[in-house]
């Protein structure tokens, strides 16, 4: 059988808290996806180094004005966190916590791929979960530091009455920052294995995130500690760890975490696990490693982030696209202008970050190149759309229209306080016009620049790079997106003929 080589990161893009299953040959990751919807998207692979993005679990879970950017309200870095994924007894689960609802959510379907998914809906949050089945009886283990468990009815829909529901141990504090977190959670061979992230202080070892394990071979302990990964592969002294760990049908095991990679976000990692004296140990004599090869065939798949012609014969988008925030269906549309997405205002807003249906897409790393071509004849007095580098510190390039209808291109940064400062505005008289933004993650470099056409060809540098920073208000990677919003009047409407995207090997110079 051919083997696959694996380069890390498997994907140079935010795909934080990952958690992963194999089922028969086929493997499937869910991640964190907060604000953006749909959410909690599911990726297939099948030799563990292509990944391709194969369904959403919801287009989304709650209809509210936080969820929906209305009257200044918003869930940035809220929303949905830290995912777990399982499989049993030809049932798929995922749950999650979500902090700005305080509440525990659970979804299970027959078909992880084109299935639709039954929600289940518990109060108060369950931080970080980890979802165990364990022969007849299911438990989630969840917390930061002080970890619980609490056990489940057999379905997996709600608390079980009478069951198990206690703190099962303390976890470190002398010199521990951020205690542990992010359970995920095994019964391998009559051991219980609970995988979490910690981070030490500064001064404490190498006071980097680090990879523990705690086992068992009794549900409710004790429980043996052991650090089964601390290495940041030379990278700023930023651990790689958090995520799960599985096996291939060889028998051979992996783990998949995810490194912190600054403004493009959080990157995953596959490595090599082994097992010496039951416990599972990451990485080769105590290091993450770079390229190894597995032994699965070569599968190639769709890339994470597509170009997008808009030619949709229906009015539905590729899933590689993501809304910031829950969408208004009403006013957006792939069918109207056939071969084009057409962003229609229905609210008033002063920022950016509360416009509806901005549509997202990540960023990758080394460096990344988005563009587009935008009809711009029909918007309104006071309105603005274009190309956004978004995160908190966002940076946009666009048009913007005066009150007595004057065009101009302009780029924008946060002033600070959500609302926008312009860099620089140029008068601009034409119809359509071609948006670009660069973005530049080599080594942290981290700079978007910004850049206009009218034909295209000659493009023209407009404000100043943009210093990308990852901010925990947030708490996402950079992405690229398509937005426009009123601030006078709504009614206004753009045509985006095209998202076209490039991923370079290289930095960009």
């Amino acid at each position: 059988m051919s083997k696959t080589v694996i380069t890390n990161p498997i994907m140079w893009a935010d795909v934080p808290d990952v958690d992963l299953i194999r089922v028969g040959t086929s493997y499937y990751m869910v991640s964190t996806s907060m604000h953006s919807m749909p959410g909690c998207p599911i990726m297939k692979s099948e030799d563990l180094m292509n990944w391709e993005i194969v369904s959403y679990v919801y287009d989304r879970f709650e209809d509210n004005d936080a969820h929906n950017l209305i009257d200044g309200k918003n869930i940035y870095g809220q929303g949905s966190w830290a995912a777990s994924l399982r499989y049993h007894n030809e049932m798929f689960y995922v749950c999650f916590s979500s902090n700005d609802m305080h509440q525990f959510y659970i979804y299970r379907s027959d078909d992880i791929e084109s299935g639709q998914w039954e929600r289940s809906v518990i109060n108060g949050l369950h931080h970080d979960p980890g979802l165990l089945f364990d022969e007849d009886r299911v438990f989630v283990f969840f917390g930061c530091g002080n970890i619980h468990i609490t056990e489940l009815t057999a379905d997996a829909t709600a608390i079980k009455p009478g069951g198990i529901n206690q703190l099962l141990f303390e976890t470190e504090r002398h010199g521990i920052g951020l205690r542990c977190e992010g359970c995920h959670a095994y019964k391998i061979d009559g051991y219980y294995y609970l995988l979490f992230i910690e981070w030490p202080l500064a001064g404490v070892g190498n006071g980097r995130r680090r990879q523990i394990c705690y086992r068992s071979k009794k549900l409710l302990g004790p429980y043996e500690r052991k650090i089964i990964l601390d290495d940041d592969m030379g990278y700023y002294n930023k651990g790689i760890a958090q995520g799960g760990i599985f096996d291939t049908p060889g028998g051979e095991w992996y783990a998949m975490l995810f490194q912190d990679h600054d403004a493009v976000g959080r990157v995953p990692y596959l490595l090599p696990l082994s097992w010496v004296d039951r416990w599972p140990v990451i990485g080769f004599d105590g290091k993450a490693l770079e390229q190894f090869e597995v032994d699965l065939p070569y599968s190639p798949s769709e890339p994470l982030v597509i170009s997008d012609e808009f030619d949709y014969a229906e009015n539905k988008l590729a899933l590689n696209w993501q809304w910031n925030h829950n969408p208004d269906n009403r006013f957006w549309s792939v069918t109207e202008r056939p071969g084009f997405l057409r962003l229609k205002t229905g609210n008033i807003t002063n920022s950016v970050l509360y416009a509806r249906n901005t549509l997202t897409q990540r960023t990758e790393g080394p460096a990344c190149v988005g563009m587009t071509l935008m009809d711009v004849s029909h918007m309104k007095p006071g309105d603005h759309a274009g190309l956004i580098a978004l995160q908190n510190y966002f940076g946009t390039v666009g048009i913007k229209v005066a009150e007595n209808g004057d065009r101009f291109v302009t780029m924008c940064v946060n002033r600070g306080d959500g609302s926008e400062v312009e860099l620089e505005r140029i008068r601009y008289d034409g119809s359509q016009i071609f948006l670009k933004i660069e973005f530049n993650f080599d080594n942290s470099i981290d700079l978007a620049s910004f850049y206009y056409a009218e034909d295209g060809v000659n493009w023209i540098q407009i404000g100043r790079p943009l210093e990308m920073k990852y901010t925990l208000d947030h708490f996402m990677g950079y992405r690229i997106g398509l937005f426009h919003y009123a601030t006078k009047e709504i009614g206004g409407y753009v045509d985006f003929e095209y998202f076209r995207y490039t991923r370079m090997k290289e930095k960009l110079n």
